[in-house]
């Protein structure tokens, strides 16, 4: 697990790479054919993207939260389609929660 750390990322033409900004020999490699998707955090009605969740094959889940996360995810679409960007679901939306609290009335 890595934790919060504050750094760059570079999308390459052969992978995503993430460099930890106080120690440049910390860094991340994720191959494009190691994604299996990237999942994209929306908020406020998908007006604002916060960040993004890259599911690999083998290494499990990274979260990765950006300033310009929408001109990334843009960029990581030519490289890896648009059937692998989606939107992540969150376990439980509010809208859920308040029909099934309208529900219980």
């Amino acid at each position: 697990m890595i934790g919060n750390k504050n750094g760059d990322v570079l999308v390459g033409d052969k992978a995503f790479e993430f460099y930890n900004s106080r120690n440049p020999e910390d860094y991340i490699q994720i191959p494009w054919d190691e994604i299996m998707r990237v999942r994209a955090q929306l908020f406020f009605r998908d007006k604002y993207i916060r960040g993004f969740f890259i599911d690999t094959k083998s290494a499990g889940s990274y979260n990765f939260v950006v300033k310009n996360a929408g001109k990334t995810l843009k960029t990581m679409r030519d490289f890896l389609g648009n059937e692998k960007i989606v939107r992540n679901k969150p376990v439980l939306s509010l809208k859920r929660a308040l029909e099934w609290f309208k529900r219980r009335k």
